[in-house]
């Protein structure tokens, strides 16, 4: 891509075999050039040679010729492509200025044959041709990728003021807990003071009291064990019974399913490949017409009458000419064997292949609209095909789980009886040790036994307790950039859904201001206004929106009443197609990427109003390249640049 100070230098085209063209040299300064001559002149050829530079596929090799070649040299820069004949058709290779021309095709190239011009021209549908280089679905994929994760945001966030909810009750028991605790630490220091004074009255029996001792303790020890599997066994089953409520909650989602979400999805796939041939098919016949379009007109340009019919290489598969000429084509058999056949007569072929493209362009688009049709019902299919075996895994994984923790309960369970009878046993070993001289302090042990476990027990609560409320805590920190995160996603999912409506609304605002601002510079006499009207039809759900083209004329006593396209003269019209044109290259950004603006085929209009035009459009290209007849360009500033020879 050109820097700004490239784009200050000239611009040097070397073109070899392209069109008309055998080879030449040609230099484009910034600002407006003019390629002035009589017809004939490759004037066309050379316009189609910067497409070509440009990156454009639009291009046709010499006839006579197997090889072509067009080199562009910007600043320090050189871009070379080259042209081989391969069958039928034109490889292309080498570098171009840009990646993708398919926009530039559409907008700055405004050739006769362009398609936003003759669109404007032919009162087609204009915001299809605006919209074309847009890419809808992977806007509307991106806006469901954008809502799926503003739904975990908010689930996110629903989650944690759910959990916030419970802190003041969470902080009210863990202070309730290390009350209790401190009430128990002290009441046990008490307990301990009266053992050490009871131990100093019963020195005689200390070995039985260690003994004892060492019982209790063990006895200690295997109640908290018991009572932490009490606990463990109690979390499991509130496990289970959350699962048991998840699993009832996803059979519930299961039923709202279709049994078979993909339904016939076969022959839902023989449709989608049905609609894909057709379109593929409708590409074909719509570039060959392209390009027998193209070449024909060249050859008229050029006059180097190669055969246009039963003669000449395109007739010779059957194309889709046949379908207009019929009988006719035997009258016309070749351009230059000197049989008088009327220049008009070619003519008026080649504007009924234009038609037939028409006609075929508009089959294209109901075809893709039918496909994107039957794309969008197999997607949604799919969803809910893939919505409905991930809740049937989720619930094959729930009674897994659910059965691992039933194993899990059954096992403590086991622990626990066990442990119970373990404890029995210790409490009938401390019995026997028991006696008269130490039921005092057996009795201040057991007590001071069952203190430290309950002091145990309520210190593993309060640290559960205090992790979650630390947990809690963070999550309600986090949110704050939670809500900043979805509030960035809001924004673009905004912008994501208005983008397709800003595009259009631009588009619309664009053509009616410079309509209204050419209106007035051209001065024709009884057009009050020419302008675009944006409507919207269908539902919220299926909403669509088309572009009507309005036309405003004066009577001599100064009457308004609106008026058709049809009724326009072919300058008007011409006008009316080349600000639509201009209308997408700004709207679309091309006056930043594509410094070529191409202008041809203007003689429907007088050379002042050209003279005015290209003025006007000069203002929003750095190159601004216009093929005129030599009368025609007498009108424009002398200060232009003119080429004279190509």
């Amino acid at each position: 891509m050109a820097t700004s100070e490239q784009l200050a230098d000239s611009a040097h085209f070397s073109v070899e075999n392209v069109g008309g063209i055998d080879r030449t040299e040609v230099d484009i300064p910034p600002g407006v050039t003019v390629l002035t001559g009589k017809n004939a002149t490759n004037r066309t050829s050379f316009l189609r040679s910067i497409m070509g530079a440009m990156g454009s596929e639009r291009v046709a090799l010499k006839g006579d010729a197997d090889r072509g070649r067009i080199e562009l040299t910007l600043g320090d820069t050189t871009y070379e492509r080259t042209l081989k004949r391969v069958g039928d058709g034109v490889q292309f290779e080498g570098e171009a200025y840009l990646d993708d021309p398919e926009v530039a095709d559409l907008f700055a190239f405004l050739l006769e044959t362009n398609d936003a011009r003759q669109a404007a021209a032919r009162d087609e549908q204009l915001r299809d041709v605006i919209m074309r280089p847009v890419d809808v679905e992977a806007i509307r994929s991106e806006i469901r990728r954008l809502e799926d994760e503003k739904g975990d945001i908010n689930d996110e966030l629903a989650r944690i003021e759910s959990e916030k909810r419970e802190l003041p009750e969470l902080e009210r028991r863990r202070n309730t807990l290390r009350e209790k605790i401190e009430d128990k630490r002290e009441e046990l220091a008490d307990l301990e003071e009266d053992i050490d004074d009871s131990s100093r009255d019963v020195e005689q029996g200390r070995k039985e009291q260690a003994e004892l001792e060492d019982k209790l303790q063990e006895l200690r020890e295997t109640r908290s064990e018991l009572e932490s599997v009490r606990r463990k066994i109690e979390r499991q089953e509130e496990s289970i019974s959350s699962l048991k409520r998840e699993r009832s909650e996803l059979e519930d989602d299961l039923d709202e399913l279709p049994e078979t979400p993909m339904g016939d999805h076969r022959d839902l796939e023989a449709e989608i490949d049905r609609l894909r041939s057709k379109r593929q098919d409708l590409n074909a016949e719509i570039n060959e017409l392209r390009s027998l379009i193209q070449y024909n007109e060249e050859r008229l340009e050029a006059e180097d009458y190669e055969l246009l019919q039963d003669g000449g290489a395109a007739a010779e598969s059957g194309s889709v000419t046949d379908q207009l000429v019929g009988e006719d084509a035997e009258t016309v058999v070749c351009w230059t064997c000197g049989s008088s056949v009327e220049r008009g007569q070619i003519e008026s072929t080649i504007d009924r292949l234009k038609d037939l493209r028409s006609e075929k362009v508009e089959q294209l688009n109901e075809v893709k609209s039918d496909l994107e049709a039957r794309k969008e019902e197999q997607r949604e299919a799919t969803k809910k095909q893939r919505r409905r075996t991930e809740i049937e895994r989720k619930i094959d994984d729930i009674d897994d789980e659910l059965d691992r923790r039933s194993d899990q309960i059954d096992a403590l369970k086991d622990q626990r009886e066990s442990l119970t009878d373990e404890v029995e046993a210790l409490e009938s070993e401390v019995e026997n040790l028991e006696s008269a001289d130490f039921d005092e302090i057996l009795s201040l042990h057991k007590e001071a036994n069952q203190l430290e476990f309950e002091i145990d027990s309520l210190e593993s609560d309060l640290d559960e307790v205090t992790d979650e409320i630390e947990s809690i805590e963070a999550d309600v920190e986090r949110a704050d950039d939670l809500r900043e995160q979805r509030s960035e996603l809001v924004d673009e999912l905004t912008d994501q859904r208005t983008k397709i409506d800003q595009i259009e609304a631009e588009a619309v605002e664009s053509f009616n201001e410079h309509m209204e601002s050419i209106l007035d510079l051209l001065g024709y006499e009884n057009i009050e206004r020419i302008w675009i009207e944006r409507i919207e039809e269908g539902d919220a759900s299926g909403a669509q929106t088309r572009f009507e083209l309005h036309i405003v004329r004066t009577t001599e006593n100064g009457a308004a009443y609106e008026d058709t396209i049809d009724h326009l003269s072919e300058s008007e019209r011409e006008v009316t197609g080349l600000i639509f044109a201009l209308a997408g290259y700004l709207v679309h950004d091309l006056h930043e990427t594509v410094p070529f603006m191409l202008l041809d085929s203007l003689e429907a209009i007088d050379s002042d109003r050209i003279a005015a035009l290209v003025e006007y459009f000069a203002d929003y290209a750095d190159y601004l390249v216009v093929a005129l007849l030599p009368e025609d360009a007498q009108a424009l500033d002398d200060d232009f640049t003119r080429v004279t020879s190509i």
